[in-house]
């Protein structure tokens, strides 16, 4: 194996690394989110924020992603990020109110976004011939660090305490922080290229604005939808359970378990999506997954548990990388394939950061979550026919 291609190989492992740090903020609140509530007199509105916040404020900030490649490069860009995850953590642990923890959202969310805004163009330029994969492990990285959270911070909690079980995370992220200072710096000097920064400069003056475009727009509203139904499991499903009488220790190992589905959906699909000459298949498929995990919740929340957690993992864990995967299928150029999933995912962060709050509404008003999963149950149907338009004709005619 050559020097550049262990350099590459270690730079893959950091990406997943990374990965694995941009989700424990955000997963650690709903096992938790009855204490939160019970410690603040937060009501359902107001915590929803706490998953709100970040989810719009990473849409706000993946539009800056085109104009932060130039200004400080992928590396510190990424590195920035990490810190700033890093910081919202520490300072949960002498800020558990409720503006403390809604300010630290915002943080944290900043970081997130810059990651997610840098992360596909570095991707799409030094794994070339194997993005998808990358891509694939990078999204699987992402529901992996969720899946680990879940399933041990109510533990967490009542070995230590709560502020404890919030500001653990702060250790991976800055353990995760070195490495990748390290890595990066190691393929910075095997590239016979110069680096990312000199890259991104690549002129782009004649490629129309994704504004202008319907497709991007179609793949924003599809990457928006998808997300925003991940985004109120993720927020939702254990006070769902614990309101119908489950521990939360055990409510909290349910989005664990989903969560464990959906990285080994993301997985499979992300080796497999590459057979798949028409990925509608594969969209239309894992959808009707999530839509009768949906409807396992609407109607039969108790009686049908565990095929609700399969059927939900499986549409929710293979949906996100397929998103992703189809946007930069829609541009070959690194720098337009990492604007375009800027742009995708700008808007499409700032749509699945009603839903939670919506959620957060309804539970307020008829202390109930079944009207929320009724619309993501809509969403999904939009999806479905929404996949029919991404032939695969379609989408290689680039943007």
């Amino acid at each position: 194996m050559s020097s550049a291609q262990r350099s590459s190989l270690l730079l893959a492992f950091a990406i997943i690394a990374v990965a694995l740090n941009l989700r424990p903020v955000l997963a650690s609140i709903s096992p938790l989110l009855d204490m939160i509530q019970a410690a603040t007199h937060m009501t359902n509105t107001t915590a929803s924020l706490l998953t709100t916040l970040p989810i719009f404020v990473m849409g706000v900030f993946a539009y800056l992603g085109k104009f932060l490649r130039p200004l400080m490069g992928e590396k510190q860009g990424i590195a920035l990020g990490l810190f700033l995850i890093a910081l919202a953590c520490l300072a949960r642990f002498q800020f558990v109110n409720t503006a403390g923890l809604l300010l630290t959202a915002v943080i944290a969310g900043v970081g997130i976004a810059i990651i997610q805004a840098l992360a596909p163009s570095i991707i799409k330029r030094l794994f070339s011939s194997h993005a998808n994969r990358v891509m694939g492990l990078y999204t699987t990285g992402i529901m992996g660090g969720a899946a680990f959270t879940a399933a041990s911070v109510v533990k967490l909690e009542s070995s230590t305490n709560l502020s404890s079980a919030l500001a653990i995370w702060a250790i991976p992220a800055f353990i995760t922080l070195l490495a990748w200072l390290m890595a990066s710096d190691k393929t910075e000097k095997t590239e016979k290229k110069p680096t990312t920064e000199t890259h991104q400069h690549s002129p782009q003056t004649n490629q129309p604005s994704f504004w202008k475009q319907r497709r991007a727009w179609e793949l924003m509203i599809f990457f928006g939808i998808s997300t925003g139904a991940y985004t109120v499991v993720l927020a939702w499903l254990p006070p769902f359970y614990t309101a119908l009488g489950m521990e939360a220790g055990k409510a909290g190992l349910l989005l664990s378990g989903i969560s464990m589905v959906e990285v080994i959906a993301g997985l499979t699909v992300s080796a497999f999506t590459h057979r798949f000459q028409d990925q509608r298949i594969l969209l239309i498929g894992v959808l009707v997954c999530l839509l009768l995990g949906l409807l396992c919740l609407i109607f039969a929340p108790l009686q049908l548990l565990y095929p609700a957690l399969i059927l939900l993992g499986i549409g929710l864990g293979s949906i996100f990388p397929l998103s992703l995967i189809l946007t930069l299928s829609h541009s070959k150029e690194p720098a337009r394939a990492g604007d375009l999933a800027a742009f995708v995912q700008g808007g499409g962060y700032i749509i699945a950061s009603l839903l939670p709050l919506f959620a957060g509404i309804v539970r307020d008003i008829f202390a109930d979550l079944t009207y929320a999963w009724g619309l993501m149950l809509a969403g999904t149907l939009l999806l479905i026919v929404m996949s029919w338009r991404f032939s695969e004709t379609s989408y290689r005619e680039g943007l």
